[in-house]
């Protein structure tokens, strides 16, 4: 009973007790007085699958008010990689960081849900071109994409490079949390992803994975140790640059008709130079809550157990980008901002100081979003609206009547993404 007192005033009132950061706060460091150089190789598989219903707009009675949503497809993703990382100090408490990614399988299916059809479906029966017109005197004969359908791609992933400096440390001062300020730099080093290429054959080339993008990410994390718990917090915000040979829907400018682009004749007019038609990748800021538990350790022998659980939480801004109906529809596609919400549970262990495995799991439910919905254009002349008609200036290149026009937008729904880590530190 009095260890157990002992334990809750730990967890209740921060009394010091031998402390050891939590993986989220993990620092290489040199240079100190008894540990002059501090080296991390760290080994990982991780495998991502998200899995969405898509739905889609449909004008009943040309009745702009009643605008129900039908159901389409299953959407399912799956990336399969392996993480080589290493991280060494560059000085006390101040650490420099590399990662590369190798992407065994980043592969995507689209199935019909249950009473969708070839007959009913209206991605197998449409009834216009890109422009707008009438894809057939027959009717709605036109397909936006072959339904069942698998992508392939695959390859080296972007070379992440990071430095971080811990301003506190309780493995040198009890008194104090471990506070952490870094930035993680995602250079565009990967194959650019072409979304026109057709990557439907399993025994063909596999598609490339780079967006071309730079991403800076900066982030703090906090961690206290309190008897058996670690509570620790993250916030990250991920900033978006376009890189030199980033992908541009005008790119297809020269496909013959009818093609993907409503306005093919706007491309590289201003204001539809290559950048405002190209990649817009979405910013994100995310939010972690946990806290490790350790209910074994031997610090004699170096071993340890924990138990990691955390709360997550990460806003996608609106983008144009790759999303799940990118690969099918064969263009960069804009979809609208949404939330990640959930949570991830861990567990890691110590055998010896210079050997930890890790393994991890997380679930995460995104909140109902858009997947095309892209600006029909410019009020170029300042009168109040944008010209539609054919040949206008002002009409976005990139805009798709069949399916950005609101009445025939697509949408992701009950959208959930599930990740297992299992990886090994190598610590010298």
């Amino acid at each position: 009973m009095h260890r157990f007192r002992a334990v809750i005033a730990a967890l209740t009132l921060g009394v010091p007790f031998a402390a050891s950061a939590a993986e989220i706060t993990r620092i290489a460091s040199s240079f100190e007085d008894d540990d002059p150089f501090d080296l991390f190789l760290d080994v990982g598989f991780e495998r991502t699958q998200t899995r969405a219903k898509i739905v889609r707009e449909q004008l009943r009675d040309g009745d702009a008010t009643n605008v129900p949503e039908v159901n389409e497809l299953w959407y399912k993703g799956v990336d399969a990689r392996l993480n080589l990382a290493v991280a060494f100090g560059l000085w006390k408490d101040l650490e420099f960081s590399f990662k590369l990614p190798i992407v065994f399988q980043q592969n995507e299916t689209w199935n019909f849900v249950s009473g969708t059809t070839q007959g009913n479906s209206t991605i197998t029966n449409s009834c216009f071109n890109a422009d707008g017109s009438p894809y057939s005197d027959e009717g709605c004969v036109g397909r936006l994409f072959q339904v069942p359908q698998e992508s392939y791609r695959g390859g080296l992933g972007n070379v992440h490079f990071g430095l971080a400096y811990a301003f506190f440390n309780q493995e040198k001062d009890d008194t104090k949390p471990t506070w952490i300020v870094g930035i993680d730099y995602e250079a565009p080093t990967a194959k650019q992803r072409d979304p026109s290429l057709d990557n439907t054959d399993p025994d063909g080339d596999r598609g490339n994975v780079g967006d071309r993008v730079h991403k800076y990410q900066l982030y703090t994390t906090f961690s206290r140790k309190m008897g058996v718990a670690e509570p620790y917090f993250k916030a990250s915000h991920t900033i978006p640059v376009r890189g030199p040979g980033a992908y541009s829907n005008c790119d297809q400018s020269s496909a013959p008709p009818p093609g993907n682009l409503g306005a093919p004749y706007n491309c590289y007019r201003e204001p539809w130079t290559r950048q405002e038609t190209g990649i817009k990748a979405p910013s994100q800021t995310a939010l972690t809550f946990g806290m490790e538990l350790v209910p074994f350790e031997n610090a004699a022998k170096s071993q340890k157990f924990t138990l990691d659980l955390r709360l997550l939480g990460n806003y996608v801004g609106r983008g144009r980008y790759y999303n799940e109906l990118s690969s099918a529809l064969r263009k960069l596609l804009t979809s609208d901002d949404y939330l990640q919400v959930g949570g991830q549970v861990g567990i890691t262990a110590r055998a010896a100081e210079a050997f930890t495995i890790r393994a991890s799991g997380n679930f995460l439910y995104n909140t109902d979003h858009l997947l095309t919905t892209e600006a029909i254009g410019q009020d170029l002349n300042g009168d109040g609206t944008v010209d539609t008609a054919v040949g206008s200036p002002e009409l976005n290149p990139t805009f798709d009547w069949r399916y950005d026009l609101v009445s025939r937008r697509f949408r992701a729904i009950q959208s959930t993404t599930f990740r297992f880590d299992l990886g090994a530190t190598f610590s010298f």
